[in-house]
């Protein structure tokens, strides 16, 4: 679950104009190179009076982790937001060597 701000009164349920929120992500296991990084929205939970305007997208993504952002803008109320991700890249094995 990325927020759920309609239990408290967050202000992606109660807030107007630009919101933004941005949750570091941290990888189980480092990778060898930047990894290349798929993130989408899985449940979206919004008010049906306004339109849907929202964005999620990436940010700082390194061999250790990553940024996932979601934004909102305009009188758009959103409740509640899930992302799901997925990283591509090669990661160390016990069985890799490396020669000097």
């Amino acid at each position: 679950m990325l927020f759920s701000d309609y239990q408290d009164g967050g202000v992606m349920w109660t807030g107007e104009g630009p919101r933004e929120l941005r949750k570091l992500i941290e990888f189980p296991e480092t990778y060898r190179e930047t990894p290349v990084v798929h993130v989408s929205l899985s449940m979206w939970d919004i008010d049906q009076k306004q339109n849907p305007r929202m964005d999620i997208s990436t940010d700082m993504v390194t061999e250790e982790g990553f940024v996932i952002v979601f934004r909102t803008w305009g009188d758009t109320r959103v409740a509640r937001v899930r992302a799901d991700w997925m990283a591509i890249g090669g990661v160390r094995h016990d069985d890799d060597w490396e020669v000097e």
